[in-house]
């Protein structure tokens, strides 16, 4: 009895060491997981660790919580586990340079004091009810003795909970913005009201479109106007949306940059409807529906037509015309998935859903030296089609009448590289006041041709000179002519400028003062992505990428799809029908002269009944063809249904079953 008293003492001293063990283990090493979702979404991409592990200097991140007043909000407090969890992890990546600290800012109190200088503000979660805090603050450590105000420091004011399938991305960009303070230069010129603007009808200020308050987070933003003629060599990326006949210094001036390795992200369009759905907000009635770049394209090695329109019938989205009307798909609105994305460009690379709406096309210049390296593109149920068909329609099913799919991919958006030629070989152009006086001096040296020759002094050419002097003069020095780039340059281009319009990916609510979006496409993040990769910040825009939404139902898509066709088929034999009825109807009714007959025919009568039986037959069938489209996708969603309920116990069932198999074979064995 004693040495089994004393072996079972021993027993339970190993099995409580063992405990402790495992304990010590569990609290010193960072929390272990399984990730078996999708798209990896609760493990941190490669590119975050890099950024985090290169940091030059330490950056102090900072949560904001208020851990008690959310005793009562278990929501809020497991997504607040989430969040600690995830920022844990960044630090733990970051190899030591960077450090947490939680504070919970208790009212009155100097915690409190200190969220609100770093501009983390308290929100009411229930109307009543205390508020709380909930903000991140990355920020450089202050040296010894110096003041607050000079700390460096970026402010991420409210986690809201529906952004935590991103919540990597903007922890890293927080951080990135905090160890790099000077924002890349974006110089911005728009003839739309994109940045916002007044509507003089109703004397108020427009919102800008969502994607601008995103950009402007990351980037200084500077306006530039089609009337200017340079743009400032500090300036990181040029973007151009929907150019509406610029000047031929301003075209030079674009051309002059991108020379000089500057980064374009250039937006043009064959009908920007966008101005059709704000006419009178803002935007003169006077810009153009459609936006070229002459000249600058071509040098680029493009071609673009911007007379056509994309048609599609596989990747049509579904809209309502009138309000209570039923879906119907549009041949050139778009909803472009993954599959016709460039999975291997950091810029598209998993995005789920990009929509636009009347995009061109854009296709590589035959001899051109650049690398045309396509970004989205359209299916093989495509063709090009006149945009001014889309600007008179007003039947969608009308499309339909003249669309031919050719079996080619059209692109949309493309990335351009290598090194480009000039478009303008002769130099820079004339300044329009210039040009207009050395026009009027040759017609005056044409009607006295003698005293132009007595006096050499007074032509175009001692004016230019004389130019030339006051510039030296003053000490100004214009930037030399390139003719060919300095380096390869990077240029991305979509021939659509509407799939940046807030319609097109998202929602926009107001939540106590700020904007809340509620994306449905990632169009927003496209366009980020695209600047983050021209300025250098791929890794970043990597981690951006993986931002998952909504999936669609590919089934009931294309269930849809099929539907709509045989719809569409017995439509256009019910139109036929009518069409020769009524041909016959006419017919009839007329005397050889072409005069109506006073009575009519019995034979017309029958031909009326014929018509009128046929036509509800065929209504008839029309109904049971919706019918049967329903009464599909009701039974497909009820086998996904006792699917997803009755798979997950079937599995365990079978893992039960094999493990007690397994049990039972060894104890044989033994």
């Amino acid at each position: 009895m004693t040495i089994g008293r004393l072996m079972s003492l021993a027993g339970l001293a190993l099995i409580a060491l063992a405990l402790l063990l495992a304990v010590a283990l569990i609290s010193l090493l960072p929390g272990w997981r399984l990730d078996l979702t999708g798209d990896r979404l609760f493990t941190l991409a490669p590119a975050t660790r890099d950024i985090v592990s290169n940091l030059e200097a330490p950056i102090e991140l900072t949560l904001f919580y208020s851990d008690s007043a959310t005793e009562d909000v278990p929501q809020l407090r497991t997504y607040a586990t989430r969040v600690r969890e995830l920022l844990q992890e960044i630090v733990i990546a970051s190899e030591g340079m960077l450090s947490l600290n939680i504070i919970d800012p208790e009212p009155f109190s100097e915690d409190e004091d200190l969220a609100n200088q770093f501009g983390v503000q308290a929100v009411p979660v229930v109307q009543g009810a205390e508020g709380i805090y909930f903000g991140l603050v990355a920020a450089q450590p202050l040296a010894e003795d110096a003041p607050e105000a000079l700390r460096i420091s970026e402010t991420m004011p409210l986690i809201r909970p529906d952004q935590e399938p991103f919540l990597e991305y903007e922890f890293t960009k927080l951080i990135t913005q905090a160890a790099n303070p000077k924002r890349p230069v974006v110089a911005l010129l728009t003839s739309l009201d994109i940045d916002g603007g007044f509507d003089a009808a109703t004397s108020q200020m427009l919102d800008p479109w969502f994607v601008m308050d995103v950009v402007r987070q990351m980037y200084e933003v500077r306006r530039i106007s089609a009337l200017d003629e340079s743009i400032d060599e500090d300036v990181d990326i040029l973007v151009l949306v929907h150019p509406d006949e610029l000047s031929e210094p301003m075209l030079y001036a674009i051309d002059q940059h991108i020379m000089r390795g500057g980064a374009a992200l250039v937006f043009v369009d064959p009908n920007a409807d966008s101005l059709l759905m704000r006419p009178a907000q803002g935007t003169p009635l006077s810009v153009g529906l459609s936006s070229d770049l002459p000249g600058l394209l071509e040098a680029w090695g493009v071609e673009y037509d911007s007379s056509k329109v994309i048609a599609d019938s596989e990747l049509a989205l579904r809209v309502s015309v009138g309000q209570g009307s039923p879906p119907e798909p549009h041949l050139a609105m778009l909803g472009v998935k993954s599959a016709n994305l460039d999975g291997d460009d950091i810029v598209t690379s998993q995005l789920e859903d990009v929509n636009v709406s009347s995009a061109g096309a854009i296709v590589p210049l035959e001899g051109a030296t650049t690398l045309f390296e396509p970004l989205v593109q359209s299916s093989a149920s495509s063709m090009l089609m006149e945009a001014t068909v889309l600007r008179s329609i007003s039947d969608l099913s009308a499309l339909f009448d003249d669309f031919d799919p050719t079996g080619e991919t059209y692109t949309l958006a493309a990335r351009i590289s290598g090194v480009i030629d000039t478009a303008f070989p002769d130099g820079p152009p004339p300044a329009e006041e210039e040009a207009e006086t050395a026009t009027e001096e040759g017609d005056t040296a044409a009607d006295h041709s003698d005293d132009a020759d007595s006096s050499d002094s007074t032509g175009p050419a001692s004016s230019t000179a004389e130019d030339a002097e006051d510039a030296a003069a003053t000490g100004e020095q214009a930037p030399p002519h390139l003719t060919q780039s300095q380096e390869p340059v990077n240029i991305v281009l979509f021939a659509d400028t509407d799939l940046m319009s807030d319609r097109m990916w998202v929602q926009v609510a107001q939540f106590f003062g700020q904007r809340i979006p509620q994306p449905f496409a990632n169009n927003g993040d496209l366009v980020i992505n695209a600047l983050d990769n021209l300025v250098g910040g791929a890794e970043l825009a990597s981690i951006r990428s993986r931002g998952t939404y909504s999936r669609p139902f590919d089934r009931v898509i294309e269930m849809q799809r099929q539907a709509d066709d045989r719809l569409r088929e017995e439509e256009a034999v019910l139109l036929a029908r009518l069409a020769e009825t009524e041909a016959e109807v006419a017919r009839l009714s007329q005397n050889e002269e072409g005069e109506p007959l006073e009575q009519i025919a019995p034979e017309i009568q029958a031909e009326i009944d014929q018509f009128n039986l046929e036509r509800v037959e065929t209504r008839r069938s029309l109904r049971e063809v919706q019918f049967q489209l329903t009464e599909d996708i009701e039974r497909l969603g009820s086998n996904l249904q006792w699917l997803n309920t009755l798979l997950v116990p079937a599995l365990l069932g079978v893992v039960a079953l094999l493990a007690s198999l397994l049990r039972a074979r060894r104890r044989r064995r033994a």
